[in-house]
């Protein structure tokens, strides 16, 4: 057939789209069917997922199909023919096309439907049947579990033929024969992960060894160091090549003939090894990350396989799937929805859309595409990162990992880990500390540049130009070694380091960590609102007592059975008429989500626990049938699930006289909805009510709270006959013509009754909530119970206590600001309560101060979850929206779990304040060491050389980082009140031991820099040169035992045991100082000293260790007083200090700013930038000029999309799911 050229992208009424299959089948046949119907262009809304037109001919290959067109049109939807709805945008050929498909479809083409959503792609695919059908799925029964490989290839046009009713199952479609993998195994479902691939994205690539070795060395001072270097390699070796003097007895070795370039090449391979071993620490904490993400996605989702409702890992989901979904859900795939009652979705976070998405059941949006009758409302598509917020249903799959919506949306957003709060505290604190480094640098290089000049001047004999030089490359070099130790880069490191250690720790106690900083800021919680189901308690639940009407009444264990005065369960159940067991059944196993499956090789309900007791009670004492069979013999006309609000569930269902409504829930909610009860229920007679009595009210209350003061929740049933549905007095839903609002039926029903469930408490609940008094943490109980069974709970594991309040969700909800603030110090229990009413409750104690910590495991608990500080999800129980929304998730739903984050939090603060107190007290003591011997050698070399600097500098940053970040957690650690927001990172009794410390430190190194040749007479200069490196870095040996400690109490060693890193970390710094001394001499410029010698050293570095005792035995209050004291003199010093800087060190940086500007652009940015700023700086000027302070447009998802820089222009990309995706948003215009 000839090409026919058309002027645009409409096709005109009159015209069939015909399309002719190319030979994809065995035969090699071809056939032309039309399909669709004639209809007039209804929305624009269809035509969103068209964005390239192309001119002169529509046919195109589509799937290994030409698509023609012909007259007579049944194929045009909304102004877009089918094979424009079909047609690949640019960039996305590759997805249309797969070698020896045997489904109908490409990942592209369905991938058309939904990118955006696109009902002329629908329409195009053949609907949800044709779908099925091309995908070789079953609607209701799913995948087969034994697919391997699909041995009767399906063709598009076979797939797509028009057909109102759902093609019968093709029994070859779940085929036994063998797909061969290359590896020769066998493979389940080998074709469809070859050609749709699984639900898995791929791995970000992670940063290599040598991109983080370089990002470790473009730090600013490295560089300058590292030239410095080699100008000092450069002149030593001229001088080595020159001729010399022999050695006077006593010279340092480095003067030697041949020692002149040591220096140069030591303070390189010093920082090649600084770099080294950052880099190294970087690697395995990034690969330590790794390994949480992936535990951090990994979920399971419930699938029809075979027929079987399964539970199977997020990951293996296929195309083709059928998916059950329900209020909480996070929707793992796209795909469109096959069928279910009032499903609405949130898609904000694909589409930006706020409003909630109701989802139209795909056969009933292709009969009405098929009628002409279709409107933009009309949506069967479920999109990947969508949100489901009311009822519950099944969809099928069709794309999945790269290939969904929001795989693509991830994938555009990866970007990296921000920094935690503590780590932006450190960031300042280093920055303060640098600069006064860099000030005693500058200083420092000052002083010696004007002796340097002054004796000059003085010298009888002209110094030669490479003499000049190699004394102002000593000064320089001295100068910028300074500025190494100073600056604390070791600090953001022993954060990273700490919260790396703590998170992968975490998971072993059940603690999964989805935001860093949650981690700290739990160390800091002073406040806990914990739910009672599943986390205080086991959420194992049994019916251990019920009544049916108001008088039968049944329990399972004698001590109940006497307390409650009821019957043993069997009892009880025998006398029951037939009629009314059947209405007990099919008020459990129709009214109920839960589905039975396996775990472990075991059969066993799977779903709410409160269901599944319920479930277990009908199966076990009521003779209950499988679910499955329950439930496939009676017809559903409408679902109303579970909601938080009402807190009560119920379905309609059709019965041979007209309709019956089951409801059950929280049981004074039903009691209040009743009107009637069951009377004489062992007769024989059928069902017969009997209006309830205000005496027959008091009876059902009265046995409510007998139940609760048992610690048993109580859940009521109704039921509610129905002539006709919807009923006549009924109101619809919103958006709805058929879909009955549930408050508007939920009145005058029949009570059947009610049971009492009990959920025993967790083992060691008491000790942890006591714990967390201890501590200082107020825990608060908020549950959905009443107040009765709330405060027997509550009184149990402690959270109650003589004095406490107990309050009702509805009435706490109403209180003044005013006296709200007044009841929350004495609140303890907040029952009947709302997600509504958490959120309330934890907003306000976060504006009164508090740092909150809260736990929630269902969808309405999010903005709960949202709103504290650190959020806890049920990695059990919880839904996924919950968890998407919480911080730290528990693995086990144990409050015990949350008392140890609280103890690895503390553990994080603790371990980065120990390194900042030790860190500090090398900093001030190096700075000044190095400082004062510089300036007072006649030569203006410090007493510490530059390598010797650098060897310090990786002691206290990296090694230190290392020994002091790895402490665990003991009990210990909850003995004290948890730090206020407000509390300094350095405390009274740190700063106490910093000082004490450098005091020490300085005066024993003075005394051996400035006295050892009266102290040691026999001793050359070079040997007390060693002892004095030597006795500082023993010094920092022993202070790091010091340090494990922040309080004041004197044992050091507890616990040391334990921590098998700081063991090591200090055996390699003693190891490693020992080979310096002993074979390192020409490179650290240090000789062999002897055992006295040795001895001196140790003695007067071990003195630390009792000189840390005498600093924890001064009170704090005098430590206060002095500092009180001094304040005004410090004032004044810093005053000076800062006119000094400002009027001298200042210019000299000005003068050096532009040279050093200039320096570093070979070596790029210094800082560690995004890459778009890296790009930036590398493209030069600006092309086009840049509007400043320009709003740009809102992105539609929920995280901010990345800027893509081209070149200087700046491009937000939009995503391809809003409704103006064909716009390039924020662009500058081009001159």
């Amino acid at each position: 057939m000839a090409q026919q050229p058309v002027p645009s992208l409409t096709v005109s009424t009159d015209q069939h789209l015909t399309i002719t299959p190319v030979s994809n089948s065995p035969t090699g046949r071809s056939r032309s069917e039309s399909f669709g119907s004639p209809t007039t262009p209804t929305n624009s809304f269809l035509t969103a997922g068209v964005h390239h037109v192309r001119h002169g001919s529509i046919s195109s290959s589509i799937g290994g199909s030409t698509l023609r067109p012909r007259s007579s049109s049944m194929g045009v939807f909304g102004n877009v023919s089918s094979e424009e709805a079909l047609k690949p945008d640019l960039g996305t050929e590759t997805d249309f096309k797969v070698d020896n498909n045997p489904f109908a479809f490409t990942p592209g083409q369905l991938n058309k439907m939904l990118n955006p959503k696109s009902l002329a792609a629908y329409q195009a695919l053949g609907g949800v049947f044709g779908i099925a059908k091309g995908l070789k799925t079953d609607l209701h029964g799913g995948l087969s579990v034994d697919e391997t490989a699909i041995d009767s290839p399906i063709s598009f046009n076979d797939a797509v033929t028009s057909s109102e009713e759902e093609p019968k199952k093709d029994k070859s479609e779940h085929s036994q024969a063998v797909y061969v993998s290359q590896s020769g195994t066998r493979v389940a479902f080998g074709d469809r992960l070859r050609v749709f691939k699984d639900n898995r994205l791929p791995e970000k690539k992670a940063t290599s060894l040598w991109m983080l070795m370089w990002n470790a060395y473009k730090d600013e001072i490295l560089l300058l160091l590292t030239g410095a270097a080699v100008i000092s390699l450069a002149l030593g070796l001229y001088e080595t090549f020159r001729s010399h003097p022999a050695p006077n007895p006593g010279e340092p070795v480095e003067s030697v003939k041949g020692a002149d370039w040591i220096e140069g090449v030591a303070i390189i391979a010093a920082i090649v090894i600084v770099v080294l071993v950052g880099a190294i620490n970087d690697y395995q904490k990034e690969k330590q990350f790794v390994k949480l993400n992936k535990k951090k996605d990994s979920r399971e989702v419930k699938v029809i396989r075979s027929g079987k409702s399964v539970l199977i890992s997020v990951y293996d989901l296929m195309v083709g799937d059928i998916v059950h979904i329900e209020p909480g859900d996070l929707i793992p795939t796209d795909g469109i929805f096959v069928e279910g009652h009032n499903v609405k979705c949130d898609e904000s976070s694909a589409t930006g859309e706020s409003d909630m998405m109701k989802k139209t059941p795909g056969d009933e949006v292709w009969r009405s595409l098929h009628n002409g009758t279709a409107t933009a409302k009309m949506d069967p598509f479920i999109l990947s990162g969508a949100k489901v917020l009311e009822g519950v249903g099944t969809y099928m799959t069709t794309s999945v990992g790269v290939n969904s919506s929001f795989g693509k949306i991830m994938m555009a957003l990866r970007t990296e880990t921000e920094a935690t709060p503590l780590q932006e505290k450190l960031n300042r604190l280093a920055g303060m500390i640098a600069k006064l480094g860099g000030s005693a640098a500058g200083l420092l290089f000052f002083v010696l540049l004007i002796k340097f000049l002054a004796e000059l001047s003085g010298h009888l004999q002209p110094l030669s130009p490479a003499n000049k030089a190699s004394v102002f490359t000593d000064i320089l070099i001295v100068a910028v070694t300074i500025v190494v130790v100073a600056i604390p880069e070791g600090l953001p490191l022993a954060v990273t380091l700490a919260l790396a250690f703590a998170t992968t720790r975490m998971l072993k106690d059940n603690n999964l960590v989805r935001l860093l900083k949650s981690c700290e800021i739990m160390g800091n919680a002073t406040a806990i609102c914990s739910d009672k189901t599943g986390t205080l308690t086991t959420n194992q639940m049994t019916v251990v007592a019920g009544t049916i009407s108001l008088n039968k009444g049944f329990a399972s264990t004698a001590n109940l059975q006497e307390k409650l005065a009821h019957r043993p369960i069997p009892d009880v159940v025998s006398s029951l008429s037939p009629a009314i067991k059947e209405l007990l059944v099919k008020s459990i196993a129709i009214n109920s989500t839960a589905f039975e499956g396996e775990e472990n090789g075991l059969k066993t309900f799977i779903g709410s626990k409160t269901e599944t007791a319920l479930l277990t009670f009908a199966r076990d004492f009521l003779g209950m049938s499988p679910v499955a069979e329950e439930r496939s013999n009676v017809n559903i006309v409408q679902i109303f699930p579970f909601d938080s609000g009402r807190k009560c569930m119920g379905v309609a269902i059709k019965t041979a006289s007209g309709y019956r409504l089951f409801v059950k829930g929280a049981s004074e909610i039903m009691l209040r909805s009743a009107s009637h009860y069951l009377a004489e229920v062992s007769s024989s007679n059928g069902l017969s009510t009997i209006a309830l009595s205000k005496n027959d009210v008091t009876k059902v209350e009265d046995t409510i709270n007998s139940y609760a003061e048992g610690s048993l929740r109580t859940i009521g049933m109704l039921y509610k006959d129905f002539p006709q549905w919807p009923p006549a007095d009924s109101k619809f839903q919103e958006d709805s013509t058929s879909a009955v609002e549930f408050g508007s039926i939920l009145n005058n029903c029949v009570f059947i009754g009610l049971v009492g469930i009990q959920d025993p408490l967790r083992p060691g609940v008491e000790r942890a909530v006591a714990q967390c008094q201890k501590a200082g943490i107020t825990v608060r109980m908020v549950t959905g119970d009443n107040v009765v069974t709330a405060k027997a709970i509550a009184s149990e594991c402690g959270i109650y206590s003589e004095g406490g309040i107990v309050m009702e969700g509805p009435d706490f909800r109403q209180l003044s600001q005013e006296r709200m603030d007044e009841i929350l110090p004495r609140l303890q229990v907040l029952a009947r309560s709302s997600p509504e009413d958490k959120r309330i409750l934890v907003r306000r104690l976060r504006d009164l101060g508090e740092i909150v910590a809260c736990t929630g495991d269902g969808t309405n608990d999010a903005p709960a979850l949202h709103a504290a500080d650190v959020g806890f999800a049920m990695g059990i129980a919880g839904t996924e929206t919950a968890k998407e929304a919480a911080a730290i998730i528990l693995m086990d739903d144990n409050f015990a779990s949350i008392v140890k984050a609280t103890m690895w939090g503390r553990a994080v603060n603790d371990a980065v304040q120990k390194f900042l107190q030790f860190q500090l007290t090398v900093n001030i003591t190096a700075v000044i060491l190095a400082f004062v011997s510089a300036v007072s050698n006649p030569d203006m070399k410090s007493v510490l050389t530059a390598v010797q600097l650098l060897w310090v500098n990786l002691i206290m940053d990296t090694f230190a980082a290392l020994a002091l970040a790895t402490d665990a957690p003991t009990e210990e650690i909850l003995d004290r009140k948890p730090a206020g927001k407000k509390a300094p990172l350095v405390t009274l009794v740190m700063w106490k031991m910093i000082i004490g410390q450098a005091i020490l430190q300085l005066a024993v190194t003075f005394t051996l820099y400035f006295g050892g040749s009266k102290l040691l007479p026999d001793a050359t200069t070079a040997e007390l040169d060693t002892i004095v490196f030597n006795t500082f870095v023993w010094m920092q040996i022993f202070n790091e035992f010091n340090n494990r400690r922040l309080d004041n109490k004197l044992n050091i060693f507890a616990g040391i045991q334990r921590n098998w890193f700081f063991i090591a970390i200090n055996c390699v710094m003693i190891g490693g100082q020992v080979l310096i001394i002993f074979f390192s001499g020409n490179v650290f410029s240090v000789t062999r000293i002897n055992g006295k010698q040795w001895a001196i050293c140790l003695g007067a570095a071990a003195i630390s260790l009792p000189w840390a005792v005498l600093i924890r035995l001064i009170p704090d209050s005098a430590v206060h007083a002095g500092w009180v004291f001094c304040l005004p003199f410090v004032r004044l010093i810093g005053r000076i200090w800062g006119f000094f800087a400002r009027w001298v060190l200042d210019p000299i940086g000005h003068l050096f700013r532009n040279t050093w500007r200039a320096a570093k652009k070979p070596f790029g940015r210094s800082k560690r930038r995004n890459n778009a700023e890296e790009e930036e700086e590398e493209e030069g000027e600006e092309e086009y000029p840049r509007e400043k302070d320009t709003p740009t447009a809102p992105t539609p998802l929920a995280a901010p999309m990345p800027a893509i820089v081209v070149g200087d222009d700046y491009i937000t990309p939009v995503s391809p799911f809003s409704k103006s995706a064909d716009i390039e948003q924020g662009m500058p215009p081009k001159a």
